[in-house]
């Protein structure tokens, strides 16, 4: 039968020291410069696609 109790398990003589990293999750990846440097460009790309479809065609 599985063990229900909420009693914290007890640490593995041989875990390490310091703490696990934390996980990262996209909001981390949006911060790092060359991918906000990409999606500017991709953006700016874009931007000027509709301008021009709105007002030179």
């Amino acid at each position: 039968m599985l063990d229900t109790s909420r009693e914290p398990l007890p640490a593995s003589p041989d875990a390490p020291a310091t703490p696990a990293e934390e996980p990262r999750g996209c909001l981390f990846a949006l911060s790092q410069p060359p991918l906000m440097i990409f999606l500017a460009v991709i953006g700016c790309l874009l931007l000027t696609a509709a301008l021009h479809d709105l007002f030179v065609l």
